[in-house]
């Protein structure tokens, strides 16, 4: 049963285009954000559409095909888990943010998606 404990998984469409660094011990990180969509009628039938957005971490080979392959409207899928961290701003307030941190990414679509001809 601890194999389903923190585990993620998700198909939606990226954000914008994956900001990739390298850090100086080597180490390659991607990171983007993506957005899912959910499609409801309310109660008054009306068709509803929702958006979240995720924020998306990868690292190593991961990261390497993220850089590759995957640009800002891309349909992708993700499977990993999330992790939160904090951090302080400028003006001393602290944040909390929670990543999705993938350990697999499914590139979704044809080959000609986004491409201009």
């Amino acid at each position: 049963m601890s194999s389903i404990r923190n585990q993620v998984t998700l198909i939606g469409n990226v954000g914008d285009d994956p900001k990739v660094t390298r850090l100086d011990d080597g180490k390659i990180v991607a990171r983007f954000p993506m957005a899912t969509n959910e499609q409801y009628r309310n109660e008054h039938g009306e068709k509803v559409q929702t958006t979240d957005w995720h924020y998306i971490k990868a690292w190593g080979k991961t990261a390497e095909i993220i850089e590759k392959y995957v640009t800002k409207g891309k349909q992708v899928a993700v499977s990993g888990k999330l992790k939160t961290s904090t951090y302080n701003t400028e003006d001393g307030d602290e944040r909390r943010v929670t990543d999705i941190v993938v350990d697999e990414i499914l590139l979704l679509g044809s080959k000609s998606d986004g491409d201009a001809d």
